[in-house]
């Protein structure tokens, strides 16, 4: 059983971007698992004209909120079925490309350029850094800004971990991998790969939740 079809089975029951945010908007930025909080696009740094590159685009809705704002906008992902939901909801917007690709084989085959590089619960979790970091640092124009986000690692349970996606009762769940790392070795990391990096957890909103969210930045 392949990772494609493990994220085509997520994307079926997947719970999709609402049409608006709280502050009405149709398109938006969010780093976290919860809706209208944390920081937006501003942790990318981009503008107009600005070459972009989502890893694990999912539905889109990130990758069409920088398209937007007059960047161009490139998502790859292994699941053709999110892909046929971000280009049902997207596939309008012009400065938007969607690829149906795994990160580290578009990586390795574009000669592309990019201003800001970005994953959200996406590609960067699940794929081996010593493989996606290499090919990543090539494609970043220099000053350009790496990000990414996902849950923070679970005490003592760090790098590579099996994550499980599941089906009907009657069928076992779907495993993929994911790497997980403390802030602080997530930094060590990228460093090792000549990016210079902050990370930190944002915490949950006020309420019932506890789980945060861990977001990675590279400095340009």
């Amino acid at each position: 059983m392949t990772d494609t079809l493990a994220w085509d089975v997520y994307a079926k029951d997947s719970i999709q971007r609402r049409q608006t945010n709280a502050a009405g908007e149709a398109t938006w930025f969010n780093w976290t698992q919860y809706p209208d909080h944390g920081p937006g696009a501003e942790v990318l740094g981009i503008g107009p004209g600005s070459m972009t590159l989502d890893l694990g685009c999912g539905s889109g809705g990130n990758l069409a909120h920088l398209a937007s704002l007059g960047a161009r906008a490139i998502g790859v992902d292994v699941s053709a079925a999110q892909l046929a939901l971000a280009k049902d909801r997207w596939g309008y917007m012009p400065r938007l490309q969607l690829e149906h690709v795994e990160a580290v084989a578009y990586l390795a085959q574009t000669d592309l350029e990019f201003d800001a590089v970005f994953s959200v619960f996406g590609a960067a979790w699940f794929t081996d850094p010593n493989e996606l970091l290499p090919l990543l640092h090539k494609r970043l124009r220099p000053g350009g800004v790496f990000a990414f986000s996902h849950r923070p690692a679970i005490d003592g349970c760090y790098g590579c971990q099996a994550a499980h996606i599941n089906r009907s009762e009657d069928q076992h769940p779907l495993v993929v991998k994911r790497w997980d790392y403390e802030t602080e070795r997530w930094v060590e990391i990228l460093a090792e790969h000549g990016f210079t990096a902050t990370a930190a957890v944002l915490p949950a909103p006020p309420g019932d939740r506890t789980v945060g969210t861990l977001l990675v930045r590279t400095e340009p």
